[in-house]
């Protein structure tokens, strides 16, 4: 059940990108917030991809942009190689932005329609201090045709005259013309055709092997997540629920939320959905999200203790392998080791564990 705490973050000098109890309230009109991330804690070693996965609303993209500086959290700690963004401003924050770039959802809006392609690239090496002309224009030329573009057909076009397939590239190579650390993909194909969809993934992985980077991949799509992560973590209402590897997560669930989820993957071969688990609800107001564990109001799981205390991170009882391959969730009362995959229609058993 949502949680905190960060019995998931692994201590080791292979970790670039670590976050510790991130917070992000937006304020309102007398006194109220919206509570849009509460005390999130990740880490991502170098050259891996952590997925985040969640339904709409419940602050993956809000999380992608804090760890960003954009706009600041409230509280937290974004920590890149030893050094604490949330400690900088100004210029030192403009240079440490040059390590962590991101690829926003909607390629076409995040274009400036009035600026040519080859313009919209630079950018970044203008703000960098880049002033040799020559010297921007062939890297900038270098990095369109590293995304598959032609500088000599698309360089002096605008937004408005590409595809949504060749805006999304275009948004990569502004990216990673400063040749960041780290990327954030903040459901970089969500907005395009499904025939898109594979070319601008493959892409994604192409330049992660080419430019060494490590990625922070945000998506409500499940099947894209198992595909391209080496870790996923599942957010809920501004909280963590389960982080743990792909295979492992997909095939042994330990937390309702994630059950829910996995549950609601529409299956081809001429099964039926089972659709029992999803319909859990309406999802709570990040203005008063609910005490203890914010999944309670919509589990049927839910004991007093739910909504009394919150639950957090600990390695999935029950299950040697689980705990090996970093499989954390935070919950009362998880699933066993034995209730099988997502979708089986088995009975999550109660563990009573703590």
């Amino acid at each position: 059940m949502a949680g905190s705490g960060t019995a998931h973050l692994r201590d080791d000098d292979d970790v670039l990108l670590r976050v510790e109890d991130l917070v992000v309230e937006f304020p309102l009109s007398r006194g109220r917030k919206v509570h849009a991330v509460s005390g999130v804690s990740l880490d991502v070693r170098r050259g891996e991809t952590l997925g985040v996965v969640g339904e709409s609303g419940c602050g993956k993209s809000t999380t992608g942009r804090a760890i960003l500086q954009l706009p600041p959290p409230t509280s937290g700690r974004v920590v890149l190689e030893g050094t604490d963004l949330t400690g900088l401003s100004g210029a030192a924050l403009r240079a440490a932005r040059d390590r962590l770039q991101i690829v926003l959802q909607d390629p076409i809006s995040s274009l400036n329609p009035r600026r040519k392609v080859r313009d919209v690239v630079a950018e970044g090496l203008a703000i960098r201090g880049e002033t040799d002309r020559a010297r921007v224009r062939e890297r900038v030329d270098e990095m369109l045709r590293a995304v598959g573009l032609d500088p000599d057909l698309v360089g002096d076009r605008r937004a408005h005259e590409l595809s949504g397939g060749q805006c999304q590239r275009v948004c990569i190579a502004r990216a990673l013309v400063l040749e960041p650390q780290v990327l954030v993909c903040d459901e970089p194909v969500s907005a395009l055709d499904v025939s898109v969809q594979a070319q601008i993934l493959n892409l994604i992985e192409d330049m992660k092997a080419r430019y060494g980077l490590t990625l922070v991949f945000i998506t409500h799509d499940l099947a894209v997540v198992k595909n391209v992560s080496d870790r996923i973590a599942v957010m809920y209402l501004g909280k963590l629920c389960e982080v743990g590897p792909p295979d492992e997560l997909f095939a042994r669930p330990a937390h309702p939320y994630t059950r829910v989820l996995l549950s609601s993957i529409p299956e081809l071969e001429g099964s039926e959905l089972d659709v029992g688990a999803a319909d859990a609800g309406e999802l709570p107001s990040p203005l008063d999200p609910p005490s203890g564990c914010r999944f309670r109001t919509r589990c049927p799981r839910a004991t007093d203790r739910c909504g009394a205390e919150e639950p957090q991170m600990r390695l999935v009882p029950g299950n040697g392998a689980a705990g090996a391959s970093g499989h954390h969730v935070a919950c009362h009362h998880p699933m066993t080791a034995d209730a099988g995959p997502a979708g089986d229609g088995a009975e999550l058993a109660e563990t009573g564990a703590t």
